[in-house]
C-alpha cells in the first residue's frame, strides 16, 4: 500500500492543489482524469519521486518500486533496442559483478582477523542474501517476450535505438518498466505513438500482471478497459470515484448538476437577503435581523462549480510569404537502415493551401518521410521543395527538447526577435500562460503546458510549409498554407485534411478525399483498425 499524504503543491503565487490525500492499494488500476494543467502528470512525477511538493508526503514500503513513464522522454542513442531494454535488469547485473568482486577479494586477502576483513564477509553475505532472493528468471527471454508484445520485431533488436522514432523509443522505455516488475506503475498519455495490437496487448499486460498502476490518457476506450477507480484532480483538490472512466463520466456529470443547482439556489438566497438588508436598512425594529443577515453572509462560503475541460488550443499563424504552386515533389524516394527497408520507390506531390495526412501502422515510414523532407536523414531518389518553401516542424518530441532550467518567459524571449519582443506577455497569454505562470520554470510544466510552449516557439516564425508529426489532440487549427499531418486521430483529422497518403508494405500509396472517405474506402472505423490489418 502506497499513501498520498496532505499534498500542497504551490508555486509562484498559485497553488496546483492543496492538501490532497489518498491510498494506493495493490491492484488498483486509477486513472487520473483532469483539464490541461490542473496538475496530473504534477502528481505522478511527485508519486515517483522526480518532483517535490510544497508539503505533504508519499510513503510507501521501504523496498517499494515505482517505476514512472512521462508524456516527453529523452532516450539513449548508444546502444541497441535489445541492450536498452535489458538495462531494466541493470541493477541485478551491478550486485551480481559486485559480489564476485568481494568474493574475489576475500579470497585473495590473508588479514583473516582484522575488523575490515569482517565487514567484507558482512557485506558479502547482506548483498548475496539480497541476489538470491530474487526470482530465478530467464532475462533474455523475458526482454524478448516484452518487445515483441510492445511491436517490435525480432530483427529490430539488433538496431541502434538512434533508428527509431520517438514513439518507438517510449515503448522501449515502457518495457524496461514492464521488465521491472514493479509494485506501482505510473503511466503518462502511454498509448500515444501506439498501434492497436500493442495497445491491446499493454491492456492485457496491466490487467493480468501489474500490480497497480496510476495512468493519464485521452485514450478514452484504453482507459475503460483497464481501469476500476477515477481520480479527478479539479480547482486544487481531487474526487475519488471507485468506478471506471465511463460510469465516472456520469457521476461526474450527476455532481456538476447538483453544483449548479445549489449554486442557483444559494445566489436566489444571498439576493433575497441582500434585498432586505437594503429595504430594512435603516428600520430600527429590524436592525437585529438585518445584523443577522450581513454576518450570515459574510460567513458564507460561496458555491463552486467544477471547471469543464475545454482547454482546447487555438492556432493562430503569423501571415507569411506565398509559396511556390507545389511546395514538395517527390519522385523515387527510398530509405533503408542497413538490410532494414523502411520503404521504396516512394513518389508524391503536394500542392500550395494542401492540408494532407500521412497514416499508417508505426514504423512504416511516416515520420521517415518527414525527417527526410526536413533533411535530417540520407535517402535516395529525389526531393524538390518549391520556391520560398519555408517549413515550420513539430516532431514528437519537440516537448522534451525545451530547456527545463529556464522559465515560461525565458524560453520564448530566447528566440523571439524584433516588434515581437514586446508582445511576449500577451502572446503567452494567449496560450493559457496569464499572470504569475510565465516565471514558472519548464520543469514543473505538464505536458500540455509544456507541448503549448513548444507550439508558440513554432509560431514566432512565419511559415507557409507546417508539419505537425503526433500533434496533440487538442488542437483547433488557424493556418492557411500548406498542412502535414502525421496522426492516428480520426477526430483531429476529420475536416482538416483533403488528402491521405497511406504507408504500409514498405509503399506510399495517394487516396483524394478526406480522412472519412478514405475510411470508408477501406471499410474501417478508425485509424487502430488500419495498424489492425495487414496492407493491402
Amino acid at each position: 500500500m502506497i499513501s498520498v499524504d496532505g499534498l500542497t503543491v504551490a508555486f509562484g503565487g498559485t497553488t496546483l492543489f492543496k492538501d490532497i490525500s489518498f491510498v494506493i492499494n495493490d491492484k488498483d488500476r486509477i486513472a487520473l482524469m483532469g483539464k490541461n494543467g490542473a496538475g496530473k502528470s504534477t502528481l505522478l512525477k511527485i508519486i515517483a519521486g522526480a518532483q517535490s511538493p510544497s508539503s505533504g508526503k508519499i510513503s510507501a514500503p521501504k523496498d517499494a518500486v515505482i517505476a514512472y513513464l512521462p508524456q516527453h522522454l529523452m532516450a539513449d542513442d548508444n546502444r541497441t533496442v535489445f541492450e536498452e531494454a535489458a538495462q531494466a535488469f541493470a541493477g541485478i547485473f551491478e550486485m551480481q559483478k559486485e559480489i564476485d568482486a568481494l568474493n574475489h577479494e576475500m579470497a585473495t586477502r590473508t588479514d583473516y582477523e582484522s575488523e575490515s576483513y569482517y565487514d567484507l564477509i558482512d557485506q558479502v553475505s547482506m548483498l548475496s542474501e539480497k541476489f538470491y532472493a530474487i526470482e530465478e528468471i530467464n532475462y533474455d527471454a523475458e526482454v524478448e517476450k516484452i518487445l515483441l508484445g510492445l511491436g517490435f520485431q525480432r530483427e529490430d533488436f539488433g538496431r541502434p535505438t538512434a533508428e527509431f522514432s520517438g514513439g518507438w523509443r517510449m515503448r522501449i522505455e515502457l518495457a524496461k518498466i514492464l521488465l521491472k516488475k514493479p509494485d506501482l506503475i505510473l503511466l503518462d498519455e502511454p498509448t500515444n505513438h501506439m498501434d492497436i495490437e500493442s495497445i491491446q496487448w499493454l491492456e492485457e499486460f496491466l490487467i493480468n500482471s501489474a500490480k497497480a498502476v496510476i495512468l493519464i490518457s485521452h485514450d478514452r476506450a484504453f482507459v475503460d478497459n483497464i481501469t476500476t477507480r477515477t481520480i479527478e484532480v479539479t480547482m486544487g483538490r481531487i474526487y475519488d470515484y471507485k468506478v471506471n472512466y465511463s460510469q465516472y463520466l456520469t457521476l461526474r456529470q450527476e455532481r456538476r448538476d447538483q453544483q449548479l443547482k445549489q449554486f442557483e439556489e444559494q445566489r436566489k438566497m444571498i439576493a433575497d437577503n441582500e434585498d432586505f438588508i437594503e429595504r430594512f436598512k435603516g428600520t430600527y425594529s429590524k436592525t437585529n435581523q438585518v445584523q443577522s443577515r450581513v454576518k450570515m453572509l459574510e460567513k458564507l462560503t460561496i458555491v463552486e462549480i467544477d471547471e469543464e475541460d475545454n482547454s482546447a488550443l487555438r492556432l493562430k499563424f503569423p501571415p507569411s510569404p506565398r509559396s511556390g504552386n507545389y511546395p514538395v515533389i517527390l519522385d523515387g524516394m527510398s530509405k533503408s537502415y542497413d538490410d532494414h527497408v523502411v520503404f521504396k520507390n516512394a513518389s508524391l506531390t503536394i500542392q500550395r493551401g494542401e492540408r494532407v495526412a500521412f497514416v499508417g501502422k508505426n514504423g512504416e515510414g511516416k515520420s521517415t518521410l518527414v525527417k527526410g523532407l526536413m533533411g535530417e536523414i540520407d535517402y535516395q531518389g529525389t526531393l524538390t521543395l518549391g520556391h520560398n518553401t519555408m517549413i515550420g516542424y513539430f516532431a514528437q518530441n519537440q516537448a522534451s527538447l525545451l530547456d527545463e532550467e529556464t522559465t515560461v518567459f525565458q524560453t520564448i524571449d530566447d528566440v523571439a526577435k524584433g516588434d515581437i519582443r514586446s508582445k511576449i506577455k500577451d502572446i503567452l497569454g494567449a496560450f493559457m500562460f496569464g499572470g504569475d505562470n510565465i516565471t514558472k520554470k519548464v520543469k514543473v510544466l505538464s505536458g500540455g503546458e509544456r507541448t503549448r510552449l513548444a507550439m508558440i516557439k513554432l509560431l514566432l516564425e512565419p511559415v507557409n510549409l507546417l508539419i505537425l508529426d503526433e500533434p496533440t489532440n487538442h488542437l483547433d487549427m488557424n493556418f492557411y498554407g500548406t498542412l502535414i499531418l502525421v496522426s492516428h486521430d480520426r477526430d483531429f483529422l476529420s475536416g482538416l485534411v483533403t488528402k491521405v497518403f497511406e504507408f504500409g508494405n514498405k509503399q506510399v500509396k495517394e487516396h483524394l478525399g478526406d480522412i472519412n472517405s478514405f475510411l470508408q474506402k477501406k471499410k474501417m472505423d478508425n485509424l487502430r483498425e488500419l495498424e489492425r490489418n495487414k496492407q493491402k
